[in-house]
């Protein structure tokens, strides 16, 4: 489904699950796609939890471009489509790398319930002194962080309100499939549960 925003179409792949009680809102990586192992991961938990997905394809990548857009028009891009969007129940939103700093900075805008980062890249590699921690510590609902061990972007650190899975591996997040799902699986229980910190 092609859906218009300020910056140019997007593109949003649809997921319902059946009896949903919630929906989660996913973005990619700069330079990857929806099609990235660890969304696909996260999907299928969602799915199995009755919470349906969409994954966002930002306009950038919809007009064949590999080099992602300036984060201002990321960011208005995804509140576009998320105001677009008929949700099932209560939102969440979240991606990898890229789309996770995106989530994270628009969470108010779009209302979140809470927000899901896949290797959420700290700083740049070998960079640490970029830190982009204010853009965690900006979110208000509770946030769920799947991250590589030997991420070379870094670990993000726990704090109330925010979680932290470390799983074996780096940034791309392939080496623990199960691990991935569990973590997010647990994350959208504890929600529906109303454990809030």
């Amino acid at each position: 489904m092609e859906l218009e925003t300020p910056h140019g179409p997007a593109r949003a792949h649809l997921h319902p699950a059946t009896d949903p009680r919630a929906t989660l809102v996913l973005g990619h990586g700069a330079g990857g796609g929806v099609t990235a192992p660890d969304l696909q991961a996260a999907t299928q938990a969602a799915l199995e939890e009755h919470v349906s997905v969409v994954l966002v394809e930002q306009p950038y990548r919809v007009a064949g471009r590999k080099s992602a857009a300036p984060a201002p028009q990321l960011d208005a891009a995804w509140i576009a489509v998320v105001k677009q969007l008929e949700l099932d129940g209560p939102l969440f939103v979240g991606g990898r790398s890229s789309g996770a700093r995106v989530a994270c900075r628009t969470a108010a805008a779009t209302n979140a319930a809470g927000v899901l980062c896949l290797a959420f890249p700290l700083h740049p590699p070998g960079r640490p002194e970029k830190t982009r921690l204010g853009e965690l510590e900006a979110v208000t609902v509770p946030v769920l962080i799947v991250q590589g061990e030997s991420d070379p972007f870094g670990m993000p650190p726990e704090a109330p309100g925010r979680t932290v899975v470390r799983l074996r591996g780096n940034h791309g997040l392939k080496s623990d499939g199960p691990g991935l799902r569990a973590a997010v699986t647990q994350f959208l229980r504890s929600r529906d549960d109303g454990d809030v910190d």
